[in-house]
């Protein structure tokens, strides 16, 4: 059974298991090279339980982006490495020691007290 939805995009759920509340409950994934390249570029904004996983990834940047954005980079197993709240169009961040990051909507880094080193649940949604 494919884990993919009908416009080809899969979708994942997140939670902040440390401090037992959800990030997201519709994120996509950018798992191949065009998803990854094109990234959020075509959006004008993200609603509360949106986010964007790009996996894998280190680094980021906001060029040609029309909205601001949290920014969560992850190690292999979930865990918070770094957080980059509010992160304005036009700014490029990153961390080496990152497996992936996760794009969720602008205050939810903020609404959720997530900080470095929280350990996060990411699921498939079918």
């Amino acid at each position: 059974m494919s884990d993919r939805v009908i416009n080809g995009s899969l979708k994942i759920q997140v939670r902040n298991l440390t401090r037992n509340i959800e990030l997201a409950d519709r994120a996509e994934v950018a798992d191949t090279s065009a998803k990854r390249r094109t990234g959020l570029l075509k959006h004008t904004g993200l609603e509360p339980g949106e986010g964007l996983w790009i996996v894998p990834c280190e680094s980021v940047h906001s060029f040609f982006m029309k909205f601001t954005i949290d920014v969560l980079y992850l190690d292999r197993k979930h865990r918070v490495k770094k957080i980059r709240p509010e992160m304005a169009p036009w700014r490029i961040s990153g961390c080496l020691t990152a497996h992936s990051v996760l794009e969720l909507p602008a205050g939810t880094i903020t609404r959720t007290g997530t900080v470095r080193g929280d350990q996060l649940e990411i699921k498939n949604l079918s």
